[in-house]
């Protein structure tokens, strides 16, 4: 099937009449008719019925449409990549980052970028840990990054920093004298706590921890982020282990102490081997480095 008929029959899907298509291509009506009458002869059955006055898809194009549809996405990555190839400077910025990390670091780091490279484009996505190397597996993102050691064969991680895992506590739960000192694990024994069912790395080393203590702290609240945590901390709900990040960073007043454990939080970059990183893409995650280690060197 020729590009011109694929392009067609994505533009009529998309208006539903061949005058909308004709105007989406900047063709004329009568050429548009007749390269469909030419695609629906060369692929031997018809694309379309009239149903009171607009074009619907047959079966047997409906068959099609998911195929055609991922030409049609696959064709606009390529003009974007044809039209920024003469400009580094001008290559989007595709990261993929965990909830937490797109909520207290990523923007600052786009913002900075943004004033280095003001034409550089910019596509962010929010994934766990999982869904982030398939997407770069599949060429769908650039750069991950992720607090989890993800150990993929196919991916390149570089460590940017590292901190402690934070225990956190509504306000006035610690005397302000004991806020400089870590916290031991043991102390979380037969405590309230918000539990964390994320489920990656961190989350199950954490939990691993904390079944070593007794008695068992009491959990009646889990929750899937620690944002959400941080808020249920904040109204009394109990304790919480969280990233050093959304604890050095959260707006809601909770008081925070490093627990003392021999268990380092990394924060990684992510990237396929097989595509060296350009000058906006190691610009950014500069950036991203800088930024964590402020945050983590005031935590």
């Amino acid at each position: 099937m020729r590009l011109r008929y694929i392009e067609l029959f994505h533009a009529v899907l998309s208006t539903g009449s061949l005058t909308g298509a004709a105007n989406m291509l900047n063709v004329s009506q009568p050429a548009a008719s007749k390269a469909l009458q030419q695609a629906e002869n060369h692929l031997g059955f018809p694309l379309f019925s009239r149903v009171r006055g607009r074009l619907q898809p047959t079966q047997q194009a409906l068959l099609m449409r998911h195929h055609i549809d991922r030409v049609m996405r696959d064709l606009y990555d390529l003009r974007r990549l044809a039209a920024n190839i003469t400009s580094p400077e001008s290559h989007p910025l595709r990261v993929t980052c965990t909830p937490a990390l797109a909520q207290i670091l990523v923007p600052d780091a786009v913002a900075r970028l943004g004033k280095t490279y003001p034409d550089t484009m910019v596509e962010l996505y929010t994934q766990h840990s999982a869904s982030m190397c398939e997407s770069l597996m599949l060429r769908e993102a650039d750069i991950g990054l992720t607090l989890q050691d993800i150990s993929h064969h196919g991916l390149q991680q570089e460590p940017l920093c590292e901190g402690s895992v934070m225990v956190i506590a509504p306000p006035g739960w610690w005397p302000e004298r004991e806020l400089d000192r870590p916290l031991p694990i043991k102390e979380l024994a037969g405590q309230p706590m918000i539990g964390i069912t994320v489920q990656d790395a961190l989350g199950a080393m954490l939990q691993n921890h904390l079944a070593t203590v007794d008695p068992a702290p009491l959990t009646s609240v889990w929750v899937q982020t620690y944002q959400l945590a941080c808020s249920l901390v904040a109204r009394g709900g109990g304790l919480a282990l969280v990233d050093p990040f959304t604890a050095q960073c959260s707006r809601e007043p909770v008081q925070k102490r490093a627990l003392k454990l021999q268990m380092d939080v990394v924060l990684y970059a992510v990237y396929r081997p097989d595509s060296p990183l350009n000058s906006v893409q190691t610009r950014f995650l500069d950036y991203v480095r800088q930024l964590a280690g402020a945050m983590l060197s005031n935590a």
